[in-house]
This record gives structure tokens, C-alpha cells and sequence, in this order.
């Protein structure tokens, strides 16, 4: 799968995603990894990219990365707990989410990742637990 098929596959799984102009750079159950670039109405005072919008990008990698790594007969997943640590602002170019399992079960996949900007300078860590749905019968 290209990186264009893998960006659309996301903003049409994830709609907030084509909302954020979300780019997906990697797309594989080992690691997913997602971008958007700033822009001014992303931001809260100051410029700065709002929290929100990174947590956004981060839950939707975690997501993602928990969708690719789902058990057999499992129908989907969804984020039950999510943490989130910011260690620095973003007041330019592109933020990127990466994404990698930690915890494969049948019941809950746990997700680590990591926001860099275009630095490669962490500027957040999310942990996040995603619960393994699957169909009622």
C-alpha cells in the first residue's frame, strides 16, 4: 500500500482526519505514522499548536496501529484511556504522530506514542489502551 493510498484510507476511516489534513507516512501493524503541518487555525494563543490537535493526531495513530494489530474475529476498536504528556510547543511546520504496540491481547491493545516536530524533537508522549470490539451475536 502507498503512503497516498494509506492517507486516504485513514481520513476515510477517521473523517477528523481529512478535517486536520492528517498524512499518513507509515502504515504498517509495527508502525503507523501520521503528520499534519501547522497552520494558524490549529493554534491557540501565541501561535501555538493546540493541544487538542496533537492529541487528536496521536489518538488517531494509536488508533490506526491498533486497527492493523486487531485478533482474529475482533470488528473494530476504540480508545479507552488515553495519557498524554506535552513536552514542548509547536509553533511551526509539521508535527508527527508515531505509533507503536506495546501490548497485543485479546481484549485490549495498549499503544505507545511519540509527537516530534520537524526537529525530530519530542514534544509529546500518549500512552493509550484500545478495547478489542467484536461483533454481537
Amino acid at each position: 500500500m502507498t503512503e497516498g493510498d494509506s492517507t486516504v484510507l485513514i481520513r476515510e476511516a477517521m473523517p477528523l482526519c481529512a478535517t486536520l489534513d492528517v498524512r499518513a507516512e507509515k502504515y504498517t501493524p509495527e508502525e503507523v505514522a501520521l503528520s499534519l503541518d501547522w497552520a494558524p487555525g490549529l493554534c491557540t494563543t501565541g501561535g501555538i499548536l493546540h493541544g487538542g490537535v496533537i492529541m487528536a493526531l496521536a489518538d488517531s495513530a494509536g488508533g490506526a496501529c491498533a486497527l492493523l494489530n486487531l485478533p482474529q474475529g475482533a470488528s473494530g476498536t476504540a480508545t479507552i484511556e488515553s495519557k498524554t504528556n506535552f513536552l514542548g510547543a509547536v509553533r511551526s511546520g509539521t508535527v508527527t504522530a508515531t505509533a507503536m504496540p506495546l501490548h497485543v491481547g485479546g481484549t485490549t491493545i495498549v499503544v505507545e506514542t511519540s509527537v516530534r516536530d520537524t526537529a525530530a524533537r519530542l514534544v509529546a508522549k500518549v500512552t493509550q489502551t484500545q478495547v478489542v470490539l467484536r461483533p454481537r451475536s
